[in-house]
């Protein structure tokens, strides 16, 4: 009698249990367009004499950190999930990534924060250059081995990509990819240069990890996950609680992600942005961007100032392309 591995046995489960619902959705999404995002970046005029970010969607950035160019967590594909025979099973974009795959500009890094198929599609990292550098996190080294240069880190290693440094820090997550995947690293990232700081939080639920940071470096810009709370709490930060962890590691400024892209649970699409902006109250200067697309940009003279500003200053930083 043939033995019948548990990873099939897993997976025949799952499929029962869900085939049939997966299989309608897809044929009802078939029927209506990916709407485009609202605004669309313009990489091409970005000075390399400033930091500028543009949200592409749910946790993918571009940055470009004074002329080095990184890409966080990619996932533009228009679905996310296990592709079989060519199809991918998983959730539908709500929008359209606000720049494709071939919009993208030159890539110094790519960087993973753990291995979730929404953080880490392995169909877009497919169409990126391999002499991109790419930025892991430790025991997830064989999703990136088609790059030239590669860098898995433990919470408080670090490497230099294109003179930035990037460190690898301790959130509150999990790391395994699939069913049946052992469990991986899994963390965000701390990078520096030219006295400037940004924290890329991944995925996390709150966590206390972020204020050791606010004696160690003062953080201009924390990108942190506000969406997919509920219920998994235990998992995704709420907006109070991304907003917390930025005020607790000193951050002047919040880009908020994860949220508006994907449907992973149950709040309403507009919820998180909404209670985000309600927990900063008159501090919402604080709020770099809310919308898939925008692009913002931290000016030069507020590289060292103390956090406190006036909003109509404040609100010059983001650009609409």
């Amino acid at each position: 009698m043939a033995i019948i591995p548990e990873s099939f046995k897993t997976y025949s489960k799952f499929a029962r249990l869900h085939g049939r619902r997966f299989l309608a959705q897809r044929w009802e999404e078939s029927r209506t367009p990916i709407p485009a995002a609202k605004h669309h970046p313009s990489p091409a005029t970005w000075s390399d004499d400033a930091l500028t970010l543009a949200w592409l969607g749910h946790a993918s950035v571009l940055i470009n950190f004074y002329g080095t160019w990184l890409l966080t967590d990619p996932a533009l594909r228009p679905h996310v999930g296990v592709t079989v025979a060519g199809m991918t099973f998983g959730p539908r974009r709500l929008v359209q990534p606000a720049l494709s795959i071939k919009e993208l500009p030159p890539l110094d890094g790519v960087l993973i924060s753990h291995a979730h198929m929404d953080h880490c599609d392995l169909g877009t990292l497919k169409r990126l250059p391999r002499r991109t550098h790419a930025v892991v996190q430790q025991h997830n080294g064989d999703l990136v081995r088609r790059f030239q240069e590669r860098s898995a880190l433990a919470w408080g290693e670090a490497v230099e990509v294109g003179g930035v440094r990037i460190e690898s820090l301790e959130v509150n997550h999990w790391g395994a990819r699939k069913l049946t995947d052992s469990h991986r690293g899994y963390g965000g990232f701390l990078l520096s240069k030219n006295g400037r700081a940004l924290v890329f939080g991944g995925d996390t639920a709150y966590t206390k990890a972020f204020a050791r940071l606010r004696s160690r470096v003062k953080v201009d810009l924390a990108m942190l996950p506000i969406g997919a709370y509920n219920p998994y709490v235990y998992a995704h930060a709420n907006p109070e609680q991304s907003w917390a962890m930025r005020r607790e590691m000193g951050a002047t400024y919040i880009l908020p992600m994860h949220h508006q892209t994907f449907r992973l649970s149950r709040e309403p699409l507009m919820e998180p942005i909404e209670r985000l902006r309600a927990a900063a109250g008159d501090d919402g200067w604080r709020i770099a961007l809310g919308e898939v697309g925008e692009t913002w940009v931290l000016p030069e003279a507020s590289a060292h100032d103390d956090g406190f500003e006036h909003e109509d200053s404040a609100s010059a930083r983001l650009v609409h392309q």
